[in-house]
């Protein structure tokens, strides 16, 4: 079996002073570690669950997460079940860079590819960027993929059809390199078909539901569930259901020669998969958006957990009781076209009356102001708030909590 080693040391920078010159740091020690990159904002979602699917210590850095790893088996779980990471990647090494491509080129000098070169002999190099940047990725992958050559001259670059693939990722003044093990953009969920105009990354649904504390016994409602991304996410999550289930043939690891035995691999995860019984609501005042949110719910397998209905904001109350619900996770329209001061009334007064008396209310928002001013006159108020990037735009999630409990 395969089983590189993640490599700590340190290199000289011509610039600085340690005995004459500056070390910058660049992660010798026999372990292994792992890498999850996702969106900026939710890392800490990003490392709960890596915590419960592979039981992993976990280091939060800007845009990603850097974990322990016991075997290769548990990046492959990850690629699999993890609902909050866009990649997943064995990490190499990593450094922060002043120059990039001279600080690089000498970082590659440091590095060897034993292991994974060796057993592989064509390869791919895909470069991520976090942020706009002048450095260009197409150029950090083509130096990369010469840097890889001159070391092991029998070796191949293939786009298409590649044995593995070696992953840049830029963050910041940091930079990371690894073996990516997903291959594909894991925040894109093939669920959804149907889509609203503002649907959420898949990702940042799922943590937003998890901000927000849901269990798989609570009641929970989404009143403007569009194309239903956040009921799915929150079913998926109840059921313990991998959320790349019908992604099974896409992965990258199954090209890796890391003796794994891949069907009995996703045959020990699947059997685990729960049949609760949910009581998940996601209501529309569309029937379009219903329609198209039970499609997508069939499509991820959680059609049976859901009630999906159109309903009117101001039949909330008949709906439900008093009390009746633990958890309104939401995200809160923002068209220029509605009538936003009388939706915002109405939600905030309807949730006044069915949330539970510690019942939690979490809201993603991009009218952040707007909104707590309105939450503030139905008795909510802040109790915790945090930016979320989705691409270039920032949200806002918001949990909110009533007065006086």
């Amino acid at each position: 079996m395969l089983l590189p080693m993640y490599m700590k040391y340190y290199a000289i920078h011509p610039k600085s002073r340690c005995c004459g010159f500056l070390a910058y740091k660049v992660t010798l020690a026999p372990y292994m570690k792992g890498l999850v990159i996702t969106s900026r904002g939710i890392e800490d979602t990003a490392s709960k669950d890596i915590k419960e699917i592979i039981n992993a210590n976990c280091k939060i850095c800007d845009g990603c997460v850097v974990f322990d790893l016991n075997n290769l088996e548990d990046l492959c779980s990850l690629c699999y079940k993890c609902q909050s990471v866009d990649r997943v990647m064995y990490l190499i090494g990593d450094f922060e860079f002043e120059n990039f491509f001279e600080d690089f080129r000498r970082f590659f000098d440091k590095i060897e590819f034993d292991g994974w070169i060796s057993e592989h002999k064509k390869f791919k190099v895909e470069c991520i960027k976090a942020a706009a940047y002048e450095i260009s990725s197409v150029d950090v992958e083509r130096e990369s993929a010469g840097l890889i050559l001159k070391k092991n001259k029998n070796k191949k670059v293939d786009a298409k059809s590649y044995d593995i693939i070696f992953l840049v990722y830029i963050v910041d003044n940091k930079c990371y390199i690894g073996v990516d093990f997903s291959g594909f953009e894991l925040n894109k969920r093939d669920y959804k078909i149907y889509l609203h105009p503002n649907s959420l990354r898949g990702t940042i649904a799922y943590a937003l539901v998890r901000e927000g504390g849901f269990e798989e016994r609570d009641v929970m409602l989404d009143p403007f569930s569009r194309d239903g991304v956040i009921p799915i996410e929150a079913a998926l999550y109840a059921n313990d259901c991998p959320v790349n289930y019908y992604k099974k043939d896409s992965f990258a690891f199954l090209k890796l020669k890391i003796g794994i035995q891949f069907e009995k691999f996703f045959s020990d995860i699947d059997g685990k998969i729960k049949k609760t019984k949910t009581s998940i609501f996601g209501y529309d005042h569309l029937f379009k958006y219903v329609d198209y949110s039970r499609k997508n719910a069939k499509i991820a397998g959680v059609e049976k957990q859901i009630n999906f209905s159109r309903v009117e904001l101001d039949w909330l109350d008949i709906k439900f009781g008093k009390g009746d619900v633990a958890k309104i996770i939401t995200s809160l329209p923002i068209s220029k076209s509605a009538n936003l001061d009388k939706i915002y009334t109405e939600f905030f007064y309807q949730c006044e009356y069915i949330l539970r008396k510690n019942g939690t209310l979490a809201l993603i928002s991009r009218l952040p102001e707007y909104t707590q001013k309105h939450a503030e006159k139905h008795n909510f108020i802040i109790s915790k708030e945090k930016g979320v990037w989705s691409g270039s735009q920032l949200l806002k999630i918001m949990i909110f909590k009533r007065k006086n409990i």
